[in-house]
């Protein structure tokens, strides 16, 4: 018995079917890359990062930089992992960096997955944000995919509940990649937005991040409120007076 819904799909392709058709010809050329990536010497590769964030400095769109940055993430990958992202990787960071969700089942890489936009948007030199649900995954990230970006010449920062000096949480936001639980980053905006003086904020501009699990830090997370508190002010008679 015929499938009439095979049958169409081979014809008339889903909106997802189309937008990954749409990816193909960037896969392509980050493929091409990757015989010339490989032949760099290891020194070359921060070299390369100043390069490309040159370029950016210059005008250059970071769209137009995908196939050389993503083919270079993968290189280092390569070299300091010892894994290769997959051309569904690549795929995911591409839909990652265009600001959309990108669903994958545990084990397919999603964390080898988000280095790709990552490094994309360091150039920049905005600072880049990667939001983890907990303290043990945004240091352990930011430890094992640090290896990456470190490799590319760029600064890792973790921030921390155990972190308590302001001057320190400055300097890990500071970094070009920082990684980070949604609770602190959360209560830092609002501590800095409590601040008399601009220079004691620990923050920066809020330029680009990657949310890992998104549906549990932006719907499930979300619907508990981040709220500072502390002693009230000693009674005052002012109002009586007035």
């Amino acid at each position: 018995m015929l499938n009439i819904g095979n049958i169409i799909g081979k014809f008339v392709k889903n909106s997802s079917q189309r937008e990954l058709g749409k990816l193909n010809s960037i896969i392509e050329k980050i493929n091409s890359l990757e015989a010339k990536f490989s032949a760099l010497a290891d020194e070359d590769f921060p070299k390369k990062t100043l390069e490309l964030k040159s370029k950016v400095k210059n005008g250059t769109d970071l769209e137009a930089l995908i196939p050389e940055a993503f083919a270079l993430t993968r290189e280092a990958a390569r070299r300091t992992l010892g894994e290769r992202h997959y051309d569904v990787q690549l795929m995911g960071g591409i839909i990652l960096h265009q600001g959309k969700i990108a669903e994958m089942k545990t084990g397919e890489g999603k964390t080898l997955v988000s280095t790709l936009p990552v490094y994309l948007n360091s150039l920049s030199g905005k600072g880049v944000h990667v939001v983890t649900v907990n303290d043990y995954l945004a240091k352990r990230d930011s430890e094992w995919m640090g290896q990456i970006y470190k490799f590319l010449g760029l600064s890792v920062g973790c921030i921390t509940n155990e972190i308590i000096d302001n001057e320190i949480r400055k300097k890990n936001y500071n970094c070009d990649v920082t990684y980070g639980t949604n609770n602190e980053f959360g209560f830092d905006y609002l501590r800095d937005n409590m601040k008399y003086n601009i220079n004691e904020m620990v923050q920066r501009d809020h330029f680009f991040c990657i949310v890992d699990e998104v549906d549990s830090i932006l719907i499930d997370e979300a619907r508990t409120p981040l709220i500072i508190s502390g002693p009230s002010e000693k009674s005052s008679d002012l109002y009586i007076k007035i």
